[in-house]
């Protein structure tokens, strides 16, 4: 199984070890504290699920998330979570991030993009959940967790401000660094905005990353979406020489004729 535009793999079964999953509500007053969320996410804990994303995630030697560690609790219920502690301080979401747990590192992400859509959220709030998930980066260290917050925190942030910190992250040697300046445009082409998705995806078209391509290919491709006029041109003159799995990324909502079309511009270049 591959991971496929930043989607967690959809289960929905329940744990096969037989043990009930549905902890007591939490008691009248209790603070969303980073312990109180750690204490629930034990509760939910599946050995069968730990195996599984263990395996989902890529976690072996030499793969792109070597050592990160999975408790084992479905990321539905990692979510559920982060509603119910929405109202969490920074000084709590940022311990949540030192965990070595990637449910409790996936929680806090969770929590700030909610913080970060609330409409009642202070503009001095959003700045610095924005602070925070750029100087934790080395904690946001997968694709999952780039993909939960970087659209909303970052691009939600910088949206009516310079793009600037996205072209330094572009060029960055961090590969997960590199991805947030891709999916943070997700902010911008919700507003009609194109630009800077494109001008990114020309500073990553050649990244060596498999999951950058994959991004590169599905936020050019979601552009196409406001306008597949942009999206043809930027195919025109870059399709013949960007990596197979962008393009393929890239053309995927196209029809079947204009996809073959790009598909052997490719191959005239780089024949199998």
């Amino acid at each position: 199984m591959t991971p496929k535009d930043g989607k967690a793999p959809k289960d929905g079964k329940a744990p096969k070890d037989g043990k009930a999953r549905k902890p007591a509500a939490p008691a009248p007053g209790t603070q969303p504290t980073a312990v109180a969320f750690l204490e629930r996410l034990k509760i939910r804990q599946s050995d069968v699920e730990q195996a599984k994303y263990q395996r989902y995630f890529k976690t072996g030697k030499g793969d792109y998330a070597e050592g990160d560690f999975f408790m084992g609790v479905r990321m539905g219920e990692v979510f559920t979570l982060a509603k119910e502690f929405a109202a969490m301080s920074m000084e709590d979401i940022e311990q949540l991030l030192e965990q070595d747990i990637h449910e409790a590192r996936a929680g806090a992400v969770k929590i700030m993009a909610l913080q970060t859509q609330k409409k009642k959220t202070t503009e001095e709030r959003r700045q610095r959940l924005y602070e925070l998930f750029l100087r934790k980066h080395d904690r946001i260290n997968n694709w999952d967790l780039v993909d939960l917050g970087a659209g909303r925190v970052v691009g939600g942030w910088l949206l009516d401000k310079p793009r600037d910190p996205l072209y330094q992250l572009a060029r960055s040697e961090n590969m997960w660094e590199r991805r947030t300046a891709i999916v943070a445009t997700s902010a911008f082409i919700r507003e009609g905005q194109l630009d800077d998705t494109f001008a990114i995806a020309e500073v990553l078209l050649h990244d060596p990353e498999d999951l950058i391509q994959k991004a590169v290919g599905g936020w050019i491709r979601d552009a196409g979406r406001s306008s597949r006029e942009r999206l043809l041109a930027f195919l025109d003159e870059h399709a013949a020489t960007m990596p197979r799995t962008t393009l393929r990324y890239a053309i995927e909502h196209l029809g079947k004729e204009q996809r073959a079309y790009y598909l052997t511009l490719k191959d005239r270049v780089f024949p199998n």
